[in-house]
């Protein structure tokens, strides 16, 4: 289901709105939406800046708020304070969001608005999501979710409202990559960052991770993108090398979601 007319009315219902912005598909949908329903004094895109957001979502948010005209307020967090988030259990991202939207709470209660929303759509549901546990306690609302909106649907809305991310590939945060136990730290960030970096200026396309295994380097990219890798494989070793890993591998079955969960500690 996807009824951008149904998005309107639900978000104008919801009085003057806060949103979590990361610049991904269904947050960007968000944003447009809600500042062409409420105007550019009843909605606000907040950005949560830390070392485990992308520097090239970073980027490409801002240029979406400044092509639609979506009011921006980026803020710093800390969970990479926390150490319960550093310690890297299957249930981090709790605690990432818990800062999130703690600090979001802030900024509506000091501003003046009435809710917080998050992009979360129908088939998060059904995934491995600590983070909706932190966005349940503080009582964020997920307009996507709430309507039934799966990510094929709201592919569908970007792509009729002109958006660039209709076809974007989906886009967790940095620390996703790294295999749970193994702690967080900025280096193995920019480790993961600077690998994927680089695999897209080979012109890899689509889903992509590097999955951060200690001195290992496991590369995922969807199938149609395997063979392009392997015929760089040479300098893909060389500038994995670089960036401090013993060993770099490919993974031969390609991108696939929550790859590192079957290989978390129990």
């Amino acid at each position: 289901m996807s009824d951008i007319e149904a998005l309107r009315r639900h978000l104008l219902g919801l009085g003057r709105v806060v949103l979590g912005y990361s610049g991904g598909v269904d947050s960007a949908l968000l944003a447009v939406v809600g500042r062409q329903s409420l105007g550019h004094e009843r909605f606000l895109a907040v950005i949560g800046r830390s070392a485990s957001y992308p520097e090239s979502q970073w980027q490409a948010a801002r240029e979406l708020a400044s092509r639609f005209d979506v009011p921006l307020l980026e803020i710093g967090t800390e969970e990479m304070d926390d150490p319960r988030y550093l310690a890297n259990a299957p249930d981090r991202c709790y605690f990432c969001k818990a800062e999130l939207w703690s600090r979001l709470a802030l900024v509506a209660r000091e501003r003046g608005f009435d809710a917080v929303v998050d992009g979360t759509n129908a088939d998060d549901l059904t995934e491995h999501r600590p983070g909706l546990n932190a966005a349940k306690e503080w009582h964020v609302r997920s307009p996507l979710a709430q309507l039934g909106w799966s990510k094929s649907a709201v592919r569908a809305a970007s792509r009729s409202l002109g958006l660039p991310t209709w076809d974007a590939p989906s886009g967790p945060c940095l620390s996703s990559r790294v295999m749970y136990g193994l702690e967080i730290t900025p280096a193995r960030l920019r480790q993961v960052e600077e690998g994927e970096a680089y695999l897209r200026s080979l012109g890899v396309a689509g889903d992509l991770r590097v999955r951060h295994h200690g001195r290992r380097a496991r590369i995922e990219v969807s199938a149609a993108e395997l063979e392009r890798v392997r015929e760089a494989w040479a300098a893909v070793t060389a500038f994995f090398g670089g960036l401090g890993f013993e060993n770099v591998e490919l993974d031969p079955a390609g991108y696939r979601r929550g790859s590192l969960l079957a290989l978390a500690p129990r």
